[in-house]
């Protein structure tokens, strides 16, 4: 009899996250797949067409049964949707617990973005029908939860504490996506089963596509992609100061910034660079499907990330940091931990601390200032950093080896 996976993830196709390959991996590995997810709204907090409350709760992708819980839209993504979002979805996902004893199961795979809670019924599920439970852990909580609310209330704060590390402890092994947020899990669980499994990209990522109409669009001047989310995690307003003092205090104005995503934050991003006067260098092209971002990668000169400085975050190496990898182009960061060690480390590009706007905006210049030959070898030591640290197929493996039951 083939072995059964059931995956708890909030978010799951037609939504863009990782997990959708891995479930297809599963698939082609020989396992029978279930999906206990959400309804589709992410990131726009807009119900995705065909989808509601009574709408294709039930259906198939690539050979894995999904079942949709309900959950209250992430709609205007106010700090206020957000919390009901967080909250719903887990409250929902416990009506189908019952439903889910019937069928065999191996081993549950709980894929922990945010919030922590998301795993619940997949624990419950677990804990009844006395299954292993693997927990890859993507966002760390608490120190994920600070980065977007900044709770400086002691008494919340321990709340947050102690749940967010019940999870940890009562999970049977687990997953972390950098070597600093395994040795942190392990001070708060002491479980010895936790390998390090960095977030991998697909496979076009790695690819080459050219697109005639977007290279003639950016064809003048020095071009800098953002391709991903926008949220408060992501330090766009040290983006927009790094423009205006490249502008203001080095006198460049031909850089090209190119912004590729959406988020809750998008239009805080666009007032501040409306703020600076900055609107004829910014290019808000918008959520893109994951197909397009090679053609934005072939464009680029460099690849920009920018997280805030907020603790737990360094243990973090951003999924994008990984698909830049991929692309093969210089990476421009300001974030602190492995990737910061990894590129500076490994000459593909220029990294800074978290917050360092200063610094950020020299590396900037250095970039710009080099020949496309000393910017090509910083892109190609970048895929080789990829394919020897971060390639899907051997990611893959040792996560599928860690799960078998």
């Amino acid at each position: 009899m083939k072995k059964r996976i059931l995956i708890v993830c909030q978010h799951f196709w037609p939504e863009n996250f990782r997990i959708n390959d891995i479930a297809k991996n599963f698939v082609e590995h020989g396992y029978e797949v279930d999906a206990l997810c959400g309804i589709p709204n992410y990131p726009k907090g807009e119900f995705f067409s065909g989808y509601g409350f009574f709408r294709r709760r039930h259906e198939e992708y690539e050979g894995i049964r999904i079942f949709r819980c309900g959950e209250v839209p992430r709609k205007g993504n106010t700090y206020f949707r957000i919390f009901l979002n967080y909250i719903s979805f887990p409250f929902f996902s416990l009506f189908h617990v019952f439903p889910r004893l019937f069928t065999h199961y191996d081993v549950v795979f709980l894929y922990q973005l945010s919030p922590v809670i998301m795993v619940w019924a997949g624990m419950l599920i677990a804990k009844i029908k006395k299954l292993p439970t693997v927990m890859y852990v993507l966002d760390l909580w608490p120190d994920n939860l600070y980065s977007v609310l900044d709770i400086k209330n002691k008494f919340l704060r321990k709340i947050a504490v102690t749940m967010s590390h019940w999870h940890y402890r009562h999970a049977s092994r687990l997953i972390a996506i950098s070597p600093r947020m395994q040795k942190k899990l392990y001070d708060i669980t002491e479980n010895k089963s936790i390998i390090t499994v960095p977030q991998f990209c697909e496979k076009i990522y790695e690819t080459t596509i050219y697109d005639e109409s977007l290279n003639d669009r950016f064809k003048n001047g020095f071009n800098i992609v953002y391709a991903g989310n926008i949220s408060p995690a992501q330090n766009y307003s040290l983006i927009a100061k790094t423009a205006k003092i490249l502008v203001d205090d080095y006198g460049i104005k031909d850089i090209n910034w190119i912004i590729v995503g959406d988020g809750m934050s998008k239009n805080d991003f666009e007032r501040i660079i409306a703020d600076y006067a900055l609107e004829d260098i910014f290019y808000f092209e918008g959520m893109h499907p994951m197909e397009d971002i090679p053609k934005y990668a072939y464009i680029a000169d460099g690849l920009l990330a920018a997280l805030t400085k907020t603790p737990g975050l360094d243990c973090t190496i951003p999924a994008r940091v990984i698909s830049y990898f991929a692309a093969g182009k210089p990476l421009l960061l300001s974030m602190d931990g492995d990737a910061t060690d990894l590129v500076n480390g490994q000459n593909c590009g220029f990294a800074s601390a978290a917050g360092d706007v200063e610094q950020f905006a020299e590396n900037i210049c250095k970039l710009y200032r080099m020949n496309d030959s000393e910017r090509t070898k910083m892109g190609d030591n970048a895929k080789k950093v990829y394919m020897e640290n971060f390639e899907r197929g051997d990611c893959l493996a040792r996560l599928i080896a860690f799960i078998q039951p």
